[in-house]
């Protein structure tokens, strides 16, 4: 037995007493320091090298669990021990489908030591990504009960996966009347109470936000955003939508009888790496048809870009994943979800308007847009408050951010603020606030025409670059400038739609210039959808809407798309699906013009892709140009990635050599971007027949700038469905082509008496930037 002098007890209780203080300090730094690492591992099997691509025997969940966590560091026993500290699990999530590896909160000692061990390959600490309808399905040619909606049986039978910010699921847009019950392959769970989950909203699960915020533990939608998103590409029908009266209509999806499986991975921070990949590897065990993810970071090497190495995952099982292409337009190389194996989506406007006007003193009338439009506004003048009128970079107040010095200036009057440094609906908060009785926004020159109807909380015109111009000419001519705002409700019918928006992010892409990018266009502006509250403080009713934008919009129309053609066509794969929705788009707007950018110029393949989406088009596309998973391999060597990086995308070994790799306009993709390094580029492409049996198709070139363009053979006959016949293009850059000249367009077109299957080309001249790593 230990004995203790009691004269040393005190001194004892305090020796004892400091040592867990400074345990106590020592873990909570510890805690302090951990990150969340996303860590890639070699799979625990052996591996084949007896083959140029080797295969891996199946490898069950529980031997892939003591796999990984073999890797973890041990917790000393007073930490491990600790019940007052709580401390959440150091191993977050296990990957079972979509990678081999696993997502902890680590130290950076632990880092390293876990780089020593067999079977490591990487750790990289996770990025937190950005979140990137009433009348968009009849835009979109869809009708109910006639044409591609009643031939897609309205998307019936197929499984929406919605990464988000969750749902909230007693919205009517989620109602499963006339619903059929999921497929009978559905795995997945709902984290609701049950009674919640039903044949439209099938399941719903909630995955860790960021590390920042430890969220609720439910999908419940608490921001919207994933809300508006799901009942845009499969929301239910409900009548009498609208947002303060405007844009009234039945509100329906873009495949009303597809089925819902949310995955919240969003929070108010953003949406961490860890948990979209922990959703896309549940959602294929779930059994999800389409991925649909509003959302995305900048422009990174495949190897370390968390989504494209989930949808390659996901495509080798069949799914289809139908990505944003980023908001940081009009900028060159601005897209994001770049990967040829993702659908990537720009967004543009369509032909409804929520048209507010500017009446000038001098009766000049300026048209813009505004979603607030009360009916007991005066339509009397005001007079102008307008603090950039000088355009001085120095004046804070030209953005109404703030009213430092001026707040009586603003009082009584309309105050004229421009675009950006805040969202537009806090402009006018301050506005209101500083006792301004409306509010005109007018675009900076990047912004160009592109304006949006917002749930402003005063009377407000957002007008364009052009009549900015008006609007200071005005303010400069007279002392008394003066100004009322009248309100004009729903407009459809504008000509110049489909236009691409300001903020869709624009290619050549960076991580594979050899692939042009965005895929394809699709609505993306001023789009009415379900939302989690009502924006107009109306608490009787759950039937609420909001009208946003955004890309973040325009992927869920295509998610929907592909939702279509999937039910149509269930053994296309989603290369065929993808190729089907691009040679088929439109090129032209509602007034039969080429469809424009921003600034309504003739908006350039880096804009548009191959074009704005044709739904009913791309069920009968012809033919298609499909690739199968194991065609991306011999790209990604061309792309001169290492072995190990290859082996972390599509999760096997890979060796690559001369033999094995080809350039990136070598893959079977439906559109071209030619890098002209040499004078002379031969690529090969293969057609699969999925139209008529018996069918010709002759080569059509609309010629490039600077570019000679054969095609071998001219002609290509078919004799049965599904039977494959190759081509050659060769591109041959001109002796006569400007040293100045930075890319030039045009397509190649095979056209049948009944098809026209259309790839856009852009040549690309000089060097191009490339991202390399993260």
């Amino acid at each position: 037995m230990l004995m203790i002098n009691t004269s040393d007890m005190g001194l004892m209780v305090h020796i004892i007493s400091l040592m867990c203080v400074l345990i106590s300090v020592q873990f909570l730094a510890t805690s302090a320091s951990l990150k969340t690492y996303i860590i890639h591992v070699e799979s625990p099997n052996q591996f084949d090298g007896s083959t140029q691509f080797s295969t891996t025997s199946s490898v069950s969940n529980e031997d892939l669990d003591s796999w990984y966590l073999s890797f973890m560091p041990k917790r000393p026993i007073m930490e491990a021990s600790s019940s007052s500290t709580k401390e959440a699990p150091r191993l977050i999530y296990s990957y079972h489908n979509i990678l081999t590896g696993f997502a902890a909160k680590l130290s950076a000692e632990d880092v390293k030591s876990m780089e020593k061990k067999a079977g490591f390959i990487s750790a990289t600490p996770q990025k937190i990504l950005p979140l990137h309808t009433t009348h968009t399905p009849n835009f979109l040619g869809l009708y109910q009960n006639t044409g591609f909606w009643k031939d897609s049986n309205f998307g019936k039978g197929v499984i929406i996966g919605m990464l988000d910010t969750g749902i909230m699921p007693d919205h009517p847009s989620f109602s499963d009347d006339g619903m059929p019950p999921p497929p009978a392959k559905w795995k997945g769970k709902c984290e609701f109470d049950t009674s919640v989950c039903n044949n439209k909203l099938i399941g719903a699960r909630f995955f860790q936000v960021t590390d920042g915020e430890t969220g609720d533990g439910a999908p419940i939608d608490t921001n919207g955003h994933g809300t508006h998103t799901a009942s845009t590409a499969a929301g239910n029908y409900v009548a009498g939508a609208n947002v303060f009266d405007n844009a009234n209509g039945t509100a329906v999806g873009v495949a009303p009888l597809a089925h819902l499986a949310i995955y919240r991975v969003c929070g108010g921070y953003g949406c961490s790496e860890s948990a979209i990949l922990a959703a896309m590897d549940v959602a294929i065990d779930d059994g999800v048809d389409i991925l649909s993810l509003s959302l995305g970071g900048r422009s990174k090497a495949f190897s370390v870009d968390s989504i494209a190495i989930g949808a390659f995952r996901a495509m080798e099982r069949g799914i289809l994943v139908s990505c944003s292409a980023g908001n940081r337009g009009p900028m060159d190389g601005s897209t994001t979800n770049e990967a040829p194996w993702i659908l990537t989506v720009g967004a543009s406007t369509i032909d409804r308007k929520i048209g507010s006007t500017a009446v000038l003193g001098n009766n000049v009338q300026l048209d813009g847009e505004s979603l607030y439009q009360p009916k007991d506004f005066p339509s009397i003048q005001y007079p102008i408050y307008f603090p950039g009128v000088n355009q001085d970079e120095s004046d804070v107040d030209r953005f109404c951010s703030e009213f430092s010095t001026n707040v009586t200036e603003v009082k009584g009057k309309i105050v004229v603020c421009e675009v950006g440094v805040i969202r537009n609906t806090e402009k006018g908060s301050n506005v209101k606030a500083a006792g301004g009785v409306g509010m005109i926004i007018f675009n900076s020159e990047e912004y160009g025409y592109s304006t949006r109807a917002e749930t402003h909380v005063l009377p407000t015109v957002h007008i364009t670059y052009a009549d900015r111009k008006k609007l200071i000419a005005y303010v400069n001519s007279t002392s008394s400038p003066m100004a009322a705002i009248s309100f004009k409700g729903t407009i459809i019918g504008d000509e110049h739609a489909p236009q691409v928006a300001y903020f869709s992010s624009r290619g050549p892409s960076q991580a594979s210039p050899g692939i042009l990018k965005p895929d394809i266009i699709g609505p993306g502006v001023n789009i009415l959808a379900a939302w989690y509250k009502s924006v107009e403080n109306i608490t009787n009713t759950k039937s609420t809407f909001n009208v946003i934008s955004g890309t973040s919009m325009s992927c869920p129309h295509l998610s929907g798309v592909a939702a279509l053609l999937k039910s149509a066509h269930p053994d296309w794969s989603p290369a065929a699906i993808k190729s089907a929705i691009m040679t088929t788009a439109d090129l032209v707007n509602i007034a039969k013009n080429p469809i424009e950018d921003e600034r309504q110029l003739p908006a350039d393949v880096f804009a548009i892709g191959s074009g704005h989406v044709n739904p009913s088009r791309a069920n009968k596309p012809g033919l298609i140009y499909d690739i199968s998973p194991k065609d991306y391999i011999p790209y990604l060597c061309g792309l001169n990635y290492s072995n190990k990086d290859i082996g972390v995308i599509v999760g096997r070994k890979v060796k690559c050599s001369k033999k094995y790799s080809i350039t990136e306009s070598q893959l079977n993709y439906p559109s071209f971007a030619i890098l002209f390094g040499s004078s002379v580029q031969k690529y090969t492409r293969t057609l699969t027949n999925v139209g008529e049996a018996n069918s010709v198709y002759t080569a059509k070139v609309d010629a490039l700038e600077g570019v000679k363009i054969t095609v071998n053979p001219n002609t290509l006959k078919f004799s049965k469905i599904n039977q494959k016949l190759t081509y050659e293009i060769t591109f041959t850059k001109l002796s006569s082509t400007s040293t100045n000249t930075r890319m030039s367009q045009g397509s190649v077109a095979w056209i049948s008496s009944k098809y026209i299957v259309r790839s856009p080309i852009a040549a690309i001249f000089g060097s191009v930037s490339r991202v390399t790593g993260t």
